[in-house]
């Protein structure tokens, strides 16, 4: 369902500085099929615990990609038995996997970055895209301390990628500590990884912890150094920092507002 551009770009300028729970409410007011899509890190569970709350039996959208790590499965029976969820695990078409591995082997992600995102294509991008087709409205857990590439993200925008549906980040001007703070107090459930230096957690092979000093998002693929760390469920959106975001967004060159740095905090980043 296509969303007219101009509705959407009202909703990002009344909804910037919104209550994530506020996010949520108007999306499940003006769309009623509605996806939540999780990685099953600290956003993803947040965002789940708020859309339960407003939305019980809400849909939530995971990608079992396999190649995920086993204290990601285990997280998300724990999010299944917890929470009125609806919960789609949603794999890779199996011919698409053994095409992909007869032609370039079972590593690929390794041998270059054009691979990688072959790799992350096959496993990501199109089971997404499969798998929202028929809704409204996606909800993701981004924001925009995580990342430079992320640092221009709208709380609303419309996603050409996904037939023009609504895409929501309620979280998108979330700190670090605001998600952790929100996740000790509802005693969410959290990625076992995380104790273990992970701070941006995805397929197992793809992640590695961080160094103390590291950007959060360095252990993703951390062999390809200073490459754009995304797998292409998110477009690279450049601009300035929150202050100007909406407008940079939205393609207006009045912004005018200073560009913020983002703060490296460890922190699950989605995708």
């Amino acid at each position: 369902m296509r969303i007219p551009a101009d509705d959407l770009e009202t909703a990002a300028r009344d909804l910037e500085g919104a209550g994530a729970e506020a996010v949520l409410a108007w999306t499940f007011d003006r769309f009623p099929q509605v996806a939540v899509v999780a990685s099953f890190q600290a956003e993803s569970v947040v965002l789940i615990d708020m859309a339960s709350r407003l939305r019980p039996g809400v849909d939530v959208i995971t990608l079992d990609t396999g190649r995920l790590p086993q204290e990601t499965h285990d997280l998300i029976d724990t999010v299944r038995n917890r929470f009125a969820v609806t919960l789609k695990v949603v794999s890779p078409d199996p011919t698409e996997l053994a095409e992909m591995s007869r032609a370039h082997g079972v590593n690929l992600f390794y041998l270059s970055p054009e691979l990688r995102h072959t790799c992350c294509d096959v496993r990501k991008t199109r089971p997404l895209a499969r798998a929202l087709a028929g809704y409204g409205a996606w909800v993701t857990g981004l924001r925009r301390e995580q990342s430079a590439t992320r640092r221009a993200t709208p709380v609303v925008s419309r996603d050409e990628g996904h037939g023009g549906i609504a895409k929501v980040a309620p979280l998108v001007g979330w700190s670090h500590e605001e998600v952790w703070a929100r996740v000790r107090a509802r005693d969410l459930p959290s990625h076992a990884l995380y104790a273990s230096g992970y701070t941006s957690i995805g397929c197992a092979p793809c992640t590695r912890a961080t160094r103390p000093g590291e950007d959060e998002r360095a252990g993703r693929w951390w062999w390809e150094g200073d490459s754009i760390k995304e797998c292409g469920l998110h477009p690279v959106l450049t601009g300035p920092g929150p202050a100007a975001v909406v407008a940079t967004a939205l393609g207006r060159a009045d912004a005018g507002a200073e560009s913020t740095a983002a703060t490296a905090a460890p922190s699950g980043a989605e995708g």
